[in-house]
């Protein structure tokens, strides 16, 4: 690409060591932000008699700034990482310096919460005086990370790559690699082809698909060994889920139910559940759903209403549940309810393992006492959203999860980590195929008499792409690894899921602005791609809720 051959020599550092330790200081100099921040916002909070819902631009805030503060320390590890192991290249080092010229640049001068919502400095209590130390401690990295020069560079790198398993070494060791690998063969071979057919027509994914995910071991991927598993870690889901979604975001989402109703009863049952249902989960035997979401609750679980009646050795459920995911095909279902209507908060929850057969558009709920109907949906299609409602629905006091009522949102919320984990997965995966999808329309289209792609407004927006993709991975690479160590990393989970679903939708609309009016046709995949993004700042935590629990982390006082 003539542009960029005719800019490199505008690019910034291309000494690693350099870099790094620039970065280095300028991750100091941003956690330094932060620290003022925090105090900042517990002030206003003090003055608002603790109110923090009268503060929530501040709080939310708070949460976007720390948010950026450790995507760009990921990034900082990655590249220091790759470094130590010979591996840093020249994409890599250009990937790290623009992230830290926008990031660093957004941390000064305003960070996007949502289109129409910047957080800036002096909302956080931060003072012009501190804002403008750091610009001075930053400011060589965003002037020379943001040039015309870098990006043109980066763009010419990517077009040379294009098609590439990720553009960048994205640090996974060998056995993840591996994995990565496979996944993708598979999701080209078996998925791509058929995706946008699924998603248009409102299919169900075959089953015959749902098989061989089964055949690669994705249903069990975290469930041990000795239970019919792999016995992996968290950071090999988010390999598979991540390379699976950037083929169809339905695909790379048969595994979350698996996921989280492995993870309740390893955690949370009795030894028979253990092993009546966990082996036959990890071998695509039996496939759950999660059934927690009422109508009128969303986020606010401890409203439910369910009920689940105990009558001699049998619970009778009766209530409304919303938004189930893959319920008419599902032959488990893991069910939050009301066992104590005394107890009007969390400690009158419990969690039942509901069999049930499967059903058919035709006849969705083949069970006495349960019906429904089907939510008709923008994207994330192919395994179908219901509605769902309990008249009298018996099940079996055996099937209460770990055998003791009250327990039900404590071991659910044992898997929040994962299950937040796991989406930040997914939003990479979808972000990374928009930016597929973007890029080759950007080499193939051509107007005024060459590629689209050499117009810098156009090239620049898949390398901006290509940039925060990487710091979302980064991050969610990070969540994992601190879960499968066993640290807490409820805060981690929460800012990888925060980050990669703002990083899709950019993407996603990003790549369907290169497709012009293109884009808006449904026969475009990319139109697909922008629907299935959407729901990212929605489902495991809506993005408002996931900053609130962000920001209370970072609140708490630390334990005397």
């Amino acid at each position: 690409m003539s542009t960029a051959e005719a800019m490199v020599d505008t690019q910034g550092p291309t000494d690693a060591d350099q870099l790094l330790a620039a970065t280095n200081a300028a991750v100091d100099a941003a956690s330094h932000v932060l620290q003022l921040a925090k105090d900042g916002v517990r002030g206003k909070i003090d003055a608002a008699d603790g109110d923090l819902d009268a503060l929530q631009h501040e709080v939310h805030g708070l949460a976007w700034l720390a948010t950026t503060v450790e995507g760009l320390r990921q990034m900082h590890s990655w590249a220091s990482s790759l470094k130590a192991e010979g591996r840093l290249g020249e994409i890599e080092n250009l990937l790290t310096q623009a992230a830290f010229a926008e990031y660093l640049a957004q941390i000064a001068g305003g960070i996007p919460m949502s289109q129409g919502e910047i957080i800036r400095p002096a909302q956080l209590g931060v003072a012009r005086d501190d804002i403008q130390t750091f610009e001075e401690a930053t400011g060589e990295l965003v002037s020379t990370g943001s040039t015309a020069g870098v990006k043109a560079r980066l763009a010419k790198l990517i077009a040379d790559a294009q098609g590439a398993t990720t553009y960048g070494d994205s640090g996974l060791d060998e056995m993840h690699t591996e994995i990565h690998e496979q996944m993708r063969k598979f999701s080209e071979a078996e998925v791509v082809p058929h995706a946008h057919e699924w998603h248009l027509a409102n299919e169900y994914i075959p089953m015959e698909i749902i098989e061989k995910v089964a055949e690669l071991g994705v249903f069990g991927l975290t469930i041990p060994e000795e239970l019919g598993g792999l016995g992996l870690g968290k950071e090999a889901m988010c390999v598979v889920s991540e390379e699976l979604s950037r083929g169809y975001i339905g695909v790379g989402s048969l595994g979350t139910r698996s996921e989280i109703a492995g993870e309740l009863i390893l955690h949370n049952g009795t030894d028979e559940q253990k092993e009546k249902y966990l082996p036959k989960i990890a071998a695509g035997e039996i496939l759950p759903t999660a059934v927690f979401t009422e109508p009128n609750t969303g986020s606010d679980l401890a409203s439910l209403k369910a009920r689940a009646v105990k009558e001699g050795d049998t619970y009778k459920v009766t209530g409304q549940k919303t938004w189930i995911t893959h319920p008419v095909r599902a032959d488990l279902m893991t069910l939050l309810v009301r066992t104590n209507p005394d107890e009007k908060g969390y400690r009158g929850l419990s969690m039942l393992l509901v069999d049930k057969p499967r059903g058919s558009d035709e006849n969705p709920f083949p069970a006495e006492g349960m019906t429904g109907g089907e939510i008709e949906v923008l994207g994330y299609r192919g395994m179908k959203e219901y509605e769902i409602s309990f008249d009298d629905f018996a099940v079996p006091e055996s099937q209460l999860l770990g055998g003791a009522e009250g327990q039900g949102f404590k071991q659910l919320m044992n898997t929040f980590e994962g299950a937040r984990i796991q989406t930040a997965a997914r939003a990479v995966g979808v972000a990374q195929c928009a930016m597929d999808l973007g890029l080759r329309y950007a080499l193939e289209r051509n107007q005024f008499g060459k590629p689209i792609y050499e117009f810098p407004r156009v090239a620049n927006k898949v390398v901006m792409m290509a940039v925060e993709t990487m710091v979302a991975r980064q991050l969610t690479y990070f969540a994992a690894r601190e879960k499968d160590l066993g640290h807490r990393c409820d805060l981690e989970a929460g800012m990888a899921k925060l980050l990669g679903a703002r990083v899709a939708w950019a993407a996603a609309d990003n790549a369907l602005q290169i497709h012009g009016g293109n884009g808006f046709a449904l026969e475009y995949p990319v139109s697909r791609v922008l629907c299935d993004a959407r729901i990212l700042n929605i489902f495991e935590g809506a993005a408002e809720i996931q900053a609130q629990v962000i920001a209370r982390r970072l609140l708490e006082k630390p334990k005397s």
